[in-house]
């Protein structure tokens, strides 16, 4: 266990401070980077190392949430970066497993500590930021006029015979495109202003998500249902690294099933206080599973790939489970994600 300072005690319940830069200037930072870690350390010293290049004149810090309240390999690995001064930010321990609860932990965290921050940024700690990837994100928010922005998350695959996965629609970004959208999907590549986390207060993510993952999803649309603007930056490219295990059949179609899942978790939630939501939640569900062999059909003609050709009908097919109390939590064994 790591000692914790005199001062590790956050006023947010679950949460610890394990370390921070010395002298840090918390009032004068405009830019928060949030980096969730769980038992991948040396991935997590590669992605510190793609923030500390970044190439901007903004003032930033970065806190690190560590989610693995026991061995904490991550915060020791990263630690040392901080106390040095190398890294300008704070090394979190979020007590509570899950992914919802490690976010909220930084997101909150990020509220307490820097006062007049503008901007939170997310990364994950199997990704690697291009060195303009910052200034990119805050720069489109401020062209678009947008409250939130996502970026692509490039797949790097463990062998190149992979690469034909990259058009997945698993793998593959939403837009390719900079501009305004009316949608985002994840927190893989994310900004979110100051704003928006105010407006919407803590818990920012829903724990229900924890361990299936679309937390962010959910967050996402309901930030688009309160009126904030949602953009797109085709510039700002995080690279994810993607291991061997999430390009077999198995895993693909969890991921596609998932993802279903979410959709009708999602929408239900969307159309709470609607007359009959429950049913048209249903009824939709199963039209787009009838319509699934056809548009799956559609997507092989169009691509060549009976992979790409069957995800409409799993994502349609897990719409549809969602109804039955079908829940594949990925993340409750990361290691095996």
């Amino acid at each position: 266990m790591l000692p914790l300072p005199s001062d590790a005690l956050v006023s947010i319940k679950g949460v610890s401070i394990a370390g921070r830069s010395p002298g840090l200037a918390a009032g004068t930072v405009e830019a928060i980077v949030t980096l969730p870690t769980f038992k991948r350390p040396q991935l997590l010293l590669e992605t510190l190392a793609s923030l500390q290049a970044q190439k901007t004149a903004r003032r930033f810090a970065v806190i690190v949430m560590e989610n693995e309240a026991e061995a904490r390999d991550g915060a020791k690995a990263a630690l040392p970066l901080f106390e040095r001064g190398e890294m300008p930010g704070l090394v979190i321990i979020a007590h509570e497993r899950g992914n919802c609860s490690a976010y909220n932990a930084g997101w909150q965290t990020a509220m307490l500590q820097f006062p007049n921050f503008k901007y939170l940024l997310v990364i994950d700690d199997d990704e690697i930021a291009e060195p303009d990837w910052l200034e990119r994100m805050c720069k489109a928010a401020e062209t678009l006029r947008a409250d939130i922005v996502g970026g692509p998350q490039v797949p790097v695959f463990a062998e190149p015979g992979h690469a034909r996965w990259a058009d997945h629609p698993v793998f593959a970004p939403p837009y390719g495109e900079t501009g305004r959208v009316p949608a985002l999907y994840s927190s893989g590549n994310l900004l979110v202003g100051r704003n928006v986390l105010t407006a919407m207060g803590p818990p920012f993510l829903d724990l229900r998500f924890n361990f299936m993952g679309g937390g962010d999803s959910d967050f996402l649309s309901r930030t688009a249902q309160r009126g904030f603007a949602l953009g797109w930056c085709a510039e700002a490219r995080v690279r994810e690294t993607v291991p061997a295990r999430r390009v077999e059949a198995d895993w693909i179609r969890a991921r596609s099933l998932r993802n279903g899942v979410i959709s009708t978790l999602v929408e239900k939630k969307k159309r709470t206080g609607t007359p009959f939501a429950g049913a048209k939640v249903f009824l939709k569900s199963l039209a787009l599973l009838a319509a699934s062999p056809l548009r799956g059909a559609v997507r092989l003609a169009r691509t060549g790939s009976p992979a790409i050709g069957l995800y409409p009908i799993y994502v349609a097919l897990g719409r549809v489970l969602a109804e039955f109390g079908y829940a594949n939590e990925q993340y409750r064994q990361p290691e095996k994600n």
